[in-house]
């Protein structure tokens, strides 16, 4: 079964950290663009970062620079996020999602073809 399992979630101080990941299960990502959106309430779903794999083209959103780093293991299949010094408005429902790299068209989160359910994270004292 093809399926995007996301982890890691929670409830952090301002200041701290959490390290999502998200596992491919049935496809290889070799061959895709992949990855990690919010959703805040009261929002619109946003791009955090994403990785081509076909080219090695990497976004990451603004505001979560030097603060954010998206990594992949091929080993197992899976990318991780590894967010840092989170703010209270970091606080959302993270999700990742992958593309097949021929149909990427940059990490707006459009046409993907999987998407995963989605993590909880929130950040506040």
């Amino acid at each position: 079964q093809v399926q995007l399992v996301e982890s890691g979630g929670g409830l952090v101080r301002p200041g701290g950290s959490l390290r999502l990941s998200c596992a491919a299960l049935g496809f290889n990502l070799d061959y895709y663009a992949i990855g990690w959106f919010r959703q805040a309430p009261g929002k619109e779903r946003e791009g955090v970062s994403c990785i081509n794999m076909n080219d090695g083209t990497k976004y990451l959103l603004r505001s979560v620079e030097g603060r954010f780093a998206m990594s992949r293991d091929p080993v197992t299949n899976t990318v991780s996020l590894q967010m840092n010094s989170l703010k209270p408005e970091d606080t959302a429902v993270y999700f990742c999602a992958a593309v097949h790299w021929s149909n990427y068209e940059g990490c707006l989160g459009r046409v993907m073809d999987y998407w995963g359910e989605g993590t909880l994270v929130t950040v506040s004292s």
